[in-house]
């Protein structure tokens, strides 16, 4: 069984500055398991089947027009039928005004209401980014993952190789870390992947023969980052005579990172080669092929050649 995250309700009310109108108890103890929010405007009218309580409840100007056409009797019952659902929380959009009976029956029920002065609409998406990130499925792999030319690398390969003292470089070179050693992956999509590093890591970096530094301090602030879309994943490995490199990079290469296929390419390193410069030019060259430009087509169509077919490979990262 997947492992569930949660996200305290302390957390929310921090993040988007909300007024709280009722708690019971404590926030801290209060956690959110769902990703998603809930507009009750049909559960007002009475609809419940399908419905989630463990979802977050926002009351937007609709919902709060419908209720303010009812008869407090009414309204009371309306309101009443919510609560017992004992939803997580309720949040009122707007800045909207709340009902008398609405606080009464919070207590009664044990459901935190809060208040934000912001539209319906954007504090609902920006409350879905938050939750998408804190929820989602993760792991945590061994690698680095920096930020080059605004794109999202993760190095990986055996301890030793040589990815430490490559990120140190490309942040001398005006790049950004974001995670060195244990790199936590947060499936934020089905299509993207969010790279985060532990806490107690953070902006800690080894190199062997000098130790730990903390490059925020050594480097400022400008050469470390929070978090970063992952846009392609870099494998150093020590050269090997006997083994055929791509040369033209006719094929994609995938690796699969919980259900996400992520652009990935092995680099061998040997005495001599600028690993840092040739981190960069990959991941202008991802920038590029977004873009819609391929040099190797175009080298191709150059020469009066076809487009050699190319097929896409997709490896496990376990096994990349």
């Amino acid at each position: 069984m997947a492992e569930q995250f949660t996200v305290t309700l302390k957390q929310i009310i921090d993040e988007f500055r909300l007024e709280v109108l009722y708690c019971p108890g404590n926030a801290e103890d209060i956690l959110i398991s769902e990703n998603d929010i809930t507009r009750p405007g049909l559960q007002l009218m009475g609809f419940y089947e399908y419905f989630n309580p463990e979802r977050i409840q926002i009351i937007g100007k609709m919902e709060f027009a419908y209720l303010s056409t009812l008869g407090e009797q009414e309204r009371t019952e309306h309101i009443s039928a919510l609560f017992a659902q004992h939803i997580k929380c309720l949040c009122l959009s707007r800045g909207l005004p709340c009902f008398a009976e609405m606080l009464t029956l919070a207590q009664k029920f044990s459901v935190p209401v809060l208040r934000t002065s912001e539209s319906t609409s954007h504090f609902t998406s920006n409350l879905l980014s938050f939750l998408n990130l804190h929820l989602a499925p993760r792991v945590t792999r061994h690698g680095v993952l920096i930020e080059i030319y605004g794109e999202g690398i993760f190095i990986t390969g055996e301890s030793g190789v040589g990815k430490s003292e490559c990120a140190i470089e490309l942040v001398k070179r005006g790049h950004r870390l974001v995670a060195d050693d244990a790199v936590e992956l947060r499936k934020v999509s089905n299509t993207n992947l969010v790279g985060t590093s532990p806490e107690n890591i953070r902006h800690f970096l080894e190199l062997r023969g000098i130790g730990i530094i903390n490059v925020r301090r050594l480097f400022g602030m400008g050469a470390v980052k929070l978090q970063q879309e992952i846009d392609m994943i870099i494998k150093l490995e020590p050269w090997d005579a006997t083994k055929t490199y791509d040369r033209m990079g006719v094929d994609e290469q995938y690796a699969n990172i919980l259900g996400v296929k992520i652009p990935s390419m092995t680099i061998p390193v040997k005495p001599g080669r600028n690993t840092a410069v040739i981190m960069e030019v990959a991941a202008m060259n991802s920038r590029q092929k977004k873009m819609g430009y391929n040099a190797t087509e175009e080298l191709l169509h150059n020469l009066g050649l076809e487009s050699m077919p190319g097929q896409e490979i997709i490896t496990d990262f376990d096994q990349f």
